[in-house]
């Protein structure tokens, strides 16, 4: 499988009392697929799954293969402390036919390499599908180190990797070292510095609401590789990346911006509290901005063409 493009770690849309808002869900798994991103991840931190039970993780997977129809493609998390349960998870995603699935480290348990290696090949074995790695190192307590991808490259499955460590030297290490598991960037700040490196995918929790501006970075970067461009798209970008990252509010923002679009998303599980009003002010401003200047760039773009046109007849 090809990762390339813009994939979306889609947010579980809530009611007031916490239960999961199954239409809001769909709805906004239509809009995602309509609005072209190259993947959907169900399952992911973005999407809660950690404040979820595997009876609810397996159903809104196959929610989102319905809502999806054939649009785009699905990737499955497995994220989980226990094995059984993202074995579980992985056969479910290959039972349902999904695309791909998402393995990360099991947290708290801080496992050796080896160790870290064997738990993803068990994952590998029970749904034998194509598989993006997720290095989350601040989340997940181990870093996924040259040990465990020797490890895991012995199967064919293992073909991207979502970075998400921060350390650029790990961007360079991935390039020059591991060319055979496809870069995907996993830390919106560093977007640009993926791409330059050869990276052909971004997942990002921001998409959920402004899927045309990152399709937009993508595809200035990675398919025209036009950097001049892909700066000042980044550059108008960079105070929404400021914003989400601030105070431990990721998904909290990510789930207002849904509300912003018309969209249902509601409250976070608990512990975690929706924003307050001056937060969601900042967001809504920084929004505005970010749109705005997003399409002008977008609009010199097609105002230039015409003229080339013409001086080419």
């Amino acid at each position: 499988m090809k990762f390339e493009g813009i994939y979306t770690p889609a947010v579980t849309p809530h009611r007031e009392d916490g239960s999961i808002d199954r239409d809001g869900f769909v709805a906004m798994i239509d809009y995602l697929a309509a609005a072209g991103v190259h993947g959907i991840i169900i399952g992911g931190s973005t999407g809660e799954y950690y404040a979820q039970s595997l009876e609810e993780r397996e159903e809104l997977a196959a929610l989102a293969k319905d809502a999806i129809a054939g649009r785009t493609a699905l990737i499955v998390g497995t994220g989980a402390i226990k094995q059984e349960d993202s074995i579980r998870m992985a056969g479910f995603a290959a039972r349902l036919g999904a695309d791909a699935i998402l393995v990360g480290s099991p947290p708290y348990a801080v496992p050796t390499e080896r160790e870290n290696a064997l738990n993803a090949l068990a994952i590998d074995r029970a749904a034998d599908l194509p598989i993006m790695l997720y290095n989350y190192p601040g989340r997940m307590g181990v870093n996924m180190g040259e040990e465990f991808l020797d490890r895991v490259g012995r199967s064919r499955n293992f073909q991207s990797i979502k970075e998400s460590s921060g350390d650029v030297n790990r961007i360079h290490l991935l390039a020059r070292d591991y060319p055979h598991i496809q870069m995907s960037c996993g830390m919106d700040d560093q977007a640009l510095e993926f791409f330059a490196w050869g990276a052909q995918s971004w997942v990002c929790g921001g998409s959920n609401f402004l899927p045309h501006e990152h399709i937009a970075l993508w595809q200035a970067c990675a398919v025209e590789g036009d950097f001049a461009k892909g700066r000042r798209i980044m550059s108008a970008m960079m105070p929404l990346m400021r914003v989400l990252e601030q105070g431990g509010k990721f998904i909290q923002c990510i789930k207002h911006g849904v509300e912003m679009n018309g969209l249902r998303s509601g409250p976070p599980r608990p512990p975690l509290k929706a924003l307050n009003k001056d937060d969601k002010r900042e967001l809504e401003q920084v929004v505005r901005v970010l749109k705005a200047t997003v399409a002008a760039i977008l609009a010199e773009g097609s105002a230039v063409t015409p003229l080339r046109a013409e001086a080419a007849e």
